[in-house]
């Protein structure tokens, strides 16, 4: 294989940081020119302090770590947080109360509506006398309750409790897509991994059987090969790798496949090294190098070439996987990447369409250059940095 390597240039401008630093000093003294201004500002860093908590859903460890932020949010002497089958935390003063807080929400579990509770507490001391009992709510469902415990239960405090109560249903209902978005990726890798199954094992099994007898040394060398592909493409951790990852296990693949094809299969890479830490959905290339040579150069006479080119972009690094193989009708490309139709042997183009749509946004999916005898060329766009993108 040939692999022509990128070199990238860097300018430092020198005095950019001091100024940047010193407009935004600037804007902090700026900021909150009146109470009402910095009680604004107050409340929206607060909210945004329990709300990273809660995205990972209604859980003890949530609830204790968001439980402070929302007490000073409602400004109540002591919160508490249900699910359906008990206390998750209970936060503030009056702790002797917490005992009894799964029961004070033991009927806004049950109806869903808001209750307003007095307190019976011997201690003259103890600043528990009501609570206002709000139901949280998910998809419709009341998963819990949110308890703000005072003096007096006033009208005031009923209104906070439940627009608070509303704040963490819009926390929870994110998580619940965030549960959703993951289990429908490991779902769309699984799909992935059933396709690679059947038909790349049999052949590359079969191939590295032919030369056990001949050529014994690489038989061993492609049955290792073959093992750390395997080993990578049936990962169980991960919904992100990095580019690196990526390319060394389409590499590995590539090596079984020429191993196949002999010099019929002809690969050219050019790869930027800026690119390479890049965090990428896991098996987003790997399907268009597999399409680009049991599609494109299967079925053809002669030598098939294979280009695989990753370049920086500024903020994106693009890639192109392209074949000088049998190509397709355009037409019949938008209907598999609109999923009307599947076509034979796998599901591979439409599906890392889909994914790096869920990803990136829109305006993140395959571009594919094709026609009926023309090849094939997948272009694919990915930004360098993006939030919940991480390959750990």
């Amino acid at each position: 294989m040939e692999y022509l390597v990128g070199v990238a240039v860097v300018t430092v401008l020198v005095g950019v940081p001091a100024i940047v630093l010193w407009r935004v000093m600037r804007g902090r003294r700026e900021l909150g020119t009146s109470p009402a201004e910095r009680a604004t500002f107050e409340t929206l860093h607060t909210a945004s302090l329990a709300g990273p908590p809660l995205r990972a859903g209604l859980t003890a460890d949530g609830a204790e770590r968001a439980s402070r932020h929302l007490r000073a949010l409602l400004g109540s002497a002591a919160v508490a947080i249900t699910d359906g089958e008990r206390l998750l935390v209970y936060d503030g003063a009056g702790d002797h109360h917490a005992g009894q807080s799964f029961e004070h929400a033991a009927a806004t579990l049950k109806d869903g509506r808001t209750q307003v509770l007095d307190i019976e507490c011997d201690l003259l001391e103890c600043p528990i006398r009501q609570a206002v009992v709000v139901p949280l709510t998910t998809d419709d469902r009341v998963v819990g309750a949110l308890a703000a415990y005072g003096q007096s239960a006033s009208a005031g405090l009923v209104r906070a409790a439940q627009e608070v109560a509303g704040w963490v249903d819009s926390q929870l209902e994110l998580a619940e897509l965030d549960r959703s978005r993951t289990l429908l990726m490991e779902a769309e890798v699984r799909a992935l991994r059933a396709q690679i199954s059947p038909h790349f094992i049999y052949n590359s099994l079969t191939t590295i059987a032919s030369f056990v007898r001949t050529d014994p040394e690489r038989a061993r060398e492609l049955l290792l090969e073959f093992a750390d592909f395997t080993r990578y493409s049936f990962r169980r951790h991960g919904e992100f790798t990095t580019l690196a990852e990526e390319l060394r296990s389409i590499d590995r693949y590539l090596i079984l496949e020429r191993a196949r094809f002999g010099d019929q299969l002809q690969v050219t890479l050019r790869i930027a090294p800026e690119v390479l830490p890049v965090a990428v959905p896991f098996l987003c290339l790997q399907p268009l190098v597999e399409n680009a040579v049991r599609h494109g150069l299967e079925s053809k006479n002669g030598v098939g070439r294979i280009t695989i080119i990753a370049e920086d972009a500024g903020a994106e690094c693009r890639i192109s996987v392209e074949d000088d193989g049998l190509g397709m009708d355009p037409d019949r490309l938008r209907r598999i990447l609109a999923g009307e139709i599947t076509p034979a042997g796998g599901v591979g183009l439409a599906n890392v369409d889909e994914r790096l749509r869920q990803v990136y946004g829109d305006d993140f999916g395959l571009v594919v250059e094709t026609a009926t005898g023309a090849g094939t060329k997948v272009n694919v766009r990915l930004p360098k940095y993006h939030p919940g993108v991480s390959a750990r």
